[in-house]
């Protein structure tokens, strides 16, 4: 029956144009409840998988635990050695013997997702890089992140390139880390920023820095946490909003694109938000979080269904290079690192 072949024929390539319309949009996910820490959604949520920038947030909730302890300031001085200046991808662009305050080098790294910070950050608050790494593992055993190793504190990846050899956690774990975060530190100081300059007044170009989060001031109640990206971890996003008093946590690793992440991610937190027991209270976030100014020179404007489609915006104009953005090497964003460059969308209604 020769009339059937072409029949099969158009029902294999309407299978296999089904299969890639399917293809999935993250590698794990999960959203809980930020007040109890209870699961609301979960599909993957023990994918193990390098986080890329994610990391930063350990780093953070370390450098603020030092803090606490009386370790450091907020104004203690750091001076960049010349590691943090060999620093790749995203970057505030240090240079060897530059002194900046703790804060500072906090807002950079979770603000523009510094490397050159983070790393700063680590041999300030502990000595040495190595032993950064130490106090970033004991606190994850301490919070019972069963599936976290990390071996950095800012996500890049290692020099062999072999994903074993690099930091790697679990969405499940990414949200734990979050839930410590909002109710032990001020961290939505740092992340409801979307826009900021470093390096004032030691600068005479400050940077300007961006905040990578697209979610902020598009979705409502979203204020945090961090993104991530690296060609091996793919786009991550650890999200938290809150809405009428209540909040959610949600987590993303190994999306393709930003735009399916982020689109996906705003899926998730409608649906935490719809899941979440109506008596949920609200979530008891350090006083620091809700109660300590911004800084004087800070300014704020005002599995897997493929995502819908996106309308951008019109791309405003360039505007010139700072002096540190024309040194910094020309494959610095699009490298390994973290966010590249994303198309500033319009979340759909």
């Amino acid at each position: 029956m020769p009339f059937l072949f072409p029949i099969l024929r158009i029902f294999a390539v309407l299978v296999l144009a089904g299969a890639a319309s399917a293809a999935p949009v993250y590698k794990g996910a999960i959203v809980i409840n930020a007040d109890d820490g209870q699961v609301l959604w979960e599909d993957n949520a023990d994918y193990v998988g390098p986080p890329a920038s994610v990391t930063k947030l350990m780093t953070f909730l370390v450098v603020k635990e030092q803090i606490a302890a009386g370790r450091l300031t907020l104004m203690t001085p750091v001076t960049t050695n010349r590691e943090d200046a060999r620093m790749g991808g995203t970057q505030v662009w240090l240079k060897e013997g530059e002194v900046f305050p703790v804060e500072d080098l906090l807002f950079a790294t979770m603000v523009q997702s510094a490397n050159d910070a983070a790393h700063a950050l680590a041999h300030a608050a502990a000595g040495s890089r190595e032993a950064f790494v130490a106090l970033m593992n004991e606190r994850s055993r301490q919070l019972g992140m069963t599936k976290t190793t990390w071996r950095s504190p800012h996500g890049l990846p290692p020099s062999s390139r072999q994903l074993a050899d690099g930091d790697l956690t679990s969405p499940r774990d990414l949200a734990i880390m979050s839930r410590a975060l909002l109710t032990e530190t001020d961290v939505l100081k740092y992340t409801t920023v979307e826009r900021m300059p470093f390096g004032t007044p030691q600068r005479a170009e400050p940077v300007m820095m961006d905040n990578h989060n697209n979610l902020v001031g598009k979705v409502a109640g979203v204020d945090g946490l961090k993104t991530g990206y690296t060609r091996a971890a793919g786009f991550c996003l650890a999200a938290t909003a809150q809405r009428d008093g209540r909040r959610v946590i949600a987590v993303i690793m190994g999306s393709p694109t930003s735009k399916e992440r982020d689109i996906k991610m705003a899926e998730l937190l409608e649906i935490g938000f719809a899941r979440l027991p109506q008596t949920t209270r609200t979530l008891n976030l350090s006083a620091a979080s809700t109660g300590t100014p911004l800084p004087p020179n800070l300014t704020l404007p005002s599995r897997n269904t493929p995502p819908p489609a996106v309308t951008a915006p019109p791309r405003a104009a360039p505007t010139p290079p700072t002096r540190a953005e024309a040194e910094a090497t020309p494959d610095d964003e699009t490298s390994d690192g973290d966010e590249p460059p994303t198309v500033r969308f319009v979340i759909p209604q």
